[in-house]
């Protein structure tokens, strides 16, 4: 069993949970998911489930896209609402200086991660430390804000769908924000509605998964509908054949000449293109990049 099925992760289950439970339902060892949803937040969580545990490095990679409760005037340890309230306060902003300051927002940042994360310092988790009531120094780190767009705005709550960069934290995007607005402000609901190229409208629930499974799928899906070929985790990429005489040379993971591709001349391939190789009977072999000085294609990630 190799490929990826597009989860709708729910509140109350860690990214762990999720993993541990498809475990169970698809009698699976191999599987990994794509980048960390917090226990409260919901939405889109690519597993990764076999062979295609490779490519969970380029899901996570991969920017993303938020939908985000933002709850003006109050602080918490956590920077949502679920932490302890540190400040609150009465609102007295007007709208378009409210959304002023969250456009603002919009471009390359520097973001200190929050002290309930995963991250590790000196081998130890964040969150672990916060819970001792300590906190230590963070690197902040640099991400992008593409887009930011104002959904609904009742004060002191906003509705925000974020564009964003890996490595971006939502919560510390919102308690950024109330504190640039002077008020305070921490995430109240976090959905995350796509990763790369999954997204909330093809996600599915575990107790659909496991349905799938059974044969009792009320839209008669069965597995190979749900489970994604690993290799459309690179639609960027173009699609390059192997001769029949280059499988040996594929299937170990050798350089592949030109003239032993089924297609493609010099002059079709950028310097270090990176091209999805397939051999002669539609397999995918793996990313390799071409070598311009010798003509010739050189394994990057293999998934044979």
């Amino acid at each position: 069993m190799d490929g990826i099925i597009n989860i709708y992760k729910e509140p109350g289950f860690t990214s762990f949970d999720v993993v541990a439970k498809l475990r169970g339902i698809l009698k699976q060892k191999k599987i990994g998911h794509t980048g960390t949803l917090d226990p409260q937040a919901v939405g889109v969580l690519p597993v990764c489930i076999g062979k295609a545990t490779k490519v969970c490095e380029y899901l996570t990679d991969h920017d993303k896209e938020y939908e985000a409760l933002l709850h003006l005037g109050l602080e918490t340890d956590t920077q949502d609402i679920w932490g302890n309230v540190l400040r609150e306060q009465a609102l007295s902003l007007e709208e378009e200086k409210v959304r002023e300051t969250i456009l603002s927002f919009v471009g390359n940042l520097s973001q200190i991660p929050p002290m309930y994360s995963a991250i590790k310092v000196n081998g130890q988790r964040l969150y672990e430390l916060a819970r001792k009531g300590m906190e230590v120094e963070r690197k902040p780190r640099k991400i992008t804000i593409f887009s930011i767009d104002i959904l609904e705005m009742k004060l002191p709550l906003v509705k925000i769908l974020v564009h964003c960069s890996k490595g971006t934290y939502i919560r510390t995007l919102c308690h950024d924000i109330g504190k640039a607005a002077g008020c305070g402000g921490c995430m109240e609901q976090l959905t995350r509605t796509r990763t790369g190229g999954f997204s909330l409208d093809t996600a599915l629930t575990l107790g659909e998964v496991e349905a799938v499974l059974k044969g009792e799928d009320e839209n008669g899906r069965n597995l190979e509908d749900i489970l994604i070929p690993l290799e459309e985790v690179f639609p960027e990429y173009r699609k390059v054949c192997g001769k029949k005489e280059a499988e040996p040379l594929l299937l170990n993971g050798n350089p592949i000449p030109l003239h032993l591709l089924s297609q493609g001349k010099t002059e079709e391939f950028l310097p270090e293109e990176c091209v999805k190789m397939y051999s002669e009977a539609g397999t995918f072999i793996g990313l390799f990049t071409y070598d311009m000085t010798k003509k010739r294609f050189c394994p990057r990630k293999m998934f044979i």
